[in-house]
């Protein structure tokens, strides 16, 4: 490929493996170059409750209503960051199901020849990229289903973490001047001196 260069590259739309979901559930994209603090207030926006305004004319409240379900969903590299959030909206927005499904995507690339005189035909290249969908939900979910969590789960993680949890395996380092051992290659008792006189120049 060193005689091409990629123009474009088009992610083919993906369908939502929840389909018995309404239709105004909001869907939070996360992008491999989006930050985390982005997705984050949206779906924070969404799920977590808030004051709600004072009653107005004919008794009606102000405010926007907490939606029952939210679905997140990344590709590719975003896959970890969708992940995240997802655990930062169960840690701020108690008792949430969640369920989640891995699909694939398909990414067509068109790489057009460097020289248009080269004599060479665009190429499309399809790539399969792994995709997550990732729903939490305020209502109970079905739990015979294949990556279903319940809530509370994530609690006991937050909740070691922030203990300190168990010491991590490892060799433990030696300190620098312990052992009282002779250095690597020298036999017992030998000892080497220097000399602390300064050197002499020539005279």
């Amino acid at each position: 490929m060193e005689n091409y260069k990629k123009t474009r590259s088009v992610e083919l739309p993906s369908v939502c493996p929840f389909p018995a979901l309404p239709p105004d559930t909001p869907e939070v994209r996360v992008r491999d170059g989006s930050k985390i603090r982005h997705p984050l207030r949206f779906a924070l926006g969404h799920m977590e409750e808030r004051r709600r305004g004072a009653q107005g004319a004919g008794g009606a409240t102000g405010g926007q209503a907490l939606c029952r379900q939210i679905v997140l969903t990344a590709s590719g590299k975003g896959v970890s960051k969708a992940i995240t959030c997802a655990e930062m909206v169960k840690r701020r927005v108690g008792g949430l199901h969640q369920l989640t499904q891995l699909q694939f995507s398909t990414v067509e690339e068109v790489w057009d020849p460097l020289e248009a005189t080269s004599g060479l035909d665009s190429l499309t290249v399809s790539r399969n990229l792994p995709n997550i969908w990732i729903l939490l939900s305020r209502d109970t979910l079905d739990r015979s289903q294949p990556g279903y969590q319940e809530p509370g789960r994530h609690d006991t993680l937050w909740a070691h973490e922030e203990e300190g949890g168990p010491p991590r395996s490892g060799h433990k380092r030696k300190k620098a001047g312990g052992g009282g051992g002779a250095g690597r290659g020298r036999g017992p008792g030998r000892e080497t001196v220097r000399s602390r006189e300064p050197a002499k120049g020539p005279i």
